[in-house]
Order: structure tokens, then sequence, then C-alpha cells
């Protein structure tokens, strides 16, 4: 029988989110889709990787300098200090301190009235991106990621992890770094459905992100209420926690604390998430007919 609602009530319906999720597999499908989308702009994600070593260079020269006149400034040492560029260099595009990502897809289907149709597939909307994320993040990870770290090695003295089991903590620290920045950025997008345009949020949150994260500088040089305040915050599981695991200034019970950080920031902005589209697709009205 054919269904004879108006369109604004079919849309406005919203997917049952206590339904059956789909398989992982589609999801894994989809993330392999995003991965290989971003594997096909070779020459800028080149000029990217370029970028990123050319701007780790100036600011680890910079650092040098700083902690040659301030040694074990914030509890880092010249090598850790110049490695902690590196690392936070590495994982500027992989965990999205600038935004993006999903963000553009979803902001150009607010703008076309697409974002009806993602609403009525028979997959989770949030875990549809998630995947999505995932995928650009990982391609990001092997190519923006690792150049830049061998180039850092090779003109500078950093500091590489001592326990072979760290790299396995720090993959693991930055796989819920990337869904803890998957939480923040899908908050801000959402509102797109109150907003009709992201934009302004998004300007704001980037210059947050950029500095509570920690890629401007280590959280651990914040002086006063600043310093006791940032490092609590979600955007501190994006670059902090992260490269302390790599620089095994996290370790034992201090490591399980510093991923149980992450792991519970990333719950609770899922779960945030999962809050706003509910609400959100509670008022969805395609216009145009």
């Amino acid at each position: 029988m054919l269904n004879l609602a108006p369109v604004e009530e079919q849309v406005a319906r919203p997917p049952d989110p206590t339904g059956p999720l789909p398989a992982l597999g589609l999801y894994a499908a989809v993330a392999r889709g995003a991965f290989r989308r971003y594997s096909t702009y070779r020459a800028a994600t080149l000029a990217g990787t370029f970028t990123n070593t050319v701007f780790g260079i100036i600011l680890a020269s910079s650092f040098l300098a700083l902690w040659q006149a301030r040694p074990s400034l914030g509890g880092y040492d010249q090598s850790q200090a110049v490695t902690y560029i590196w690392v936070s260099q590495s994982l500027l595009v992989t965990v999205a301190v600038w935004g993006g990502g999903f963000q553009d897809d979803l902001q150009d289907r607010f703008r076309s009235g697409d974002i009806a149709v993602d609403l009525y597939r028979p997959v989770d909307f949030q875990g549809w991106w998630l995947a999505t994320d995932l995928g650009r993040a990982a391609f990001q990870l092997l190519i923006r990621g690792t150049l830049p770290l061998l180039v850092g090695a090779l003109v500078f003295r950093i500091r590489m992890p001592e326990q072979p089991v760290t790299w396995a903590f720090f993959l693991l620290s930055v796989l819920l770094a990337e869904v803890v920045s998957f939480g923040l950025r899908f908050l801000v997008s959402i509102t797109g459905f109150w907003l009709h345009d992201s934009d302004g949020l998004r300007s704001v949150t980037l210059v947050v992100s950029m500095f509570f994260s920690g890629m401007l500088l280590p959280i651990a040089l914040f002086p006063g209420l600043l310093g006791d305040l940032a490092p609590v915050l979600p955007w501190a599981a994006l670059i902090k926690v992260p490269t302390d695991v790599f620089l095994e200034r996290a370790t034992g019970a201090g490591l399980l604390g510093a991923l149980g950080f992450q792991l519970a920031w990333a719950v609770a902005l899922l779960a945030a998430g999962r809050g706003a589209q509910w609400l959100a697709t509670r008022r969805v009205v395609v216009q145009g007919g």
C-alpha cells in the first residue's frame, strides 16, 4: 500500500534509534569507501604533507630555541619538546583539529536538502558519518601522519617510544582521539538543522580546538586556572593525550587514566550527538516539494 502521508510528516519521523543496528560489515565498507575516496586526491595530500613538514621544521626550531633558554619547561626536555611538535603535526589532520572531513559533505547536504535522504537510509545516520570519518582519518594517518614524523626523525633528534607496546597504545589513543573529534564536530554540524548553515559556529570552534587541544602550545605550559581547566576539557583528548602516550609520559595507572579520559569523552559526546540528532529530526521539513 502506498504511503500517502504528507512529505513533511514522512521526513519528520526519525529513524528508530532502538532498532537493530546494521551489520558492522556495512560500516566497514563505508569506511573503506572513504579511505579510497581520500586516496584519490594525491596532489592535495602531498601538498598538505609538505606544508605540515615545513611548519613542523619552523615550530621545532622555535621550540629548540625556547627550551635552550628555559630547559625542562613544562616538564619536557628538548627532545621531548621537539617530538611533541612532530607528533602534533602528524595528528593535526588525522583528528581534524581544524575541523572538516565529513562536516563539509554534511553542510552541502543541508544546503541542497539531501539531508532528508540521509535520514531515510537503512543505516544509522550518526554511524554512517562516523564510519566515513574513520576511513578519512585512517588515510590521513597513513600519509600525512607518517611522512612528517619520518622527516622530523631525520632532521631533528626526537624521542621515539622505548617500549614496543607503546605503539599499540598510541594507535589506540589516536583512534579514541578521532572519535572524540568526531563527537565534537558532529554536535557542531547537527546545528545545521536549526541554523541551516553552521559555518559561523565552525569558525568559533576551530579557534577553541586549536588552543585547548595543545596544538599551538603544550597544555602543561598554560598558567593558573587555565592550566587546571584545559586538561579536563574534551579537546585535550585530541593532541595532548596521544602525544603524552607517545612520549611515555603516561604509564601504568596514568596510561589507563589517560585512555579512560578519552573513552569517557568519546561516549559522552556520541551520546550527546545522538540526543541532538533525535531532537533535530523531530522538526525536519523538506522545502520545495
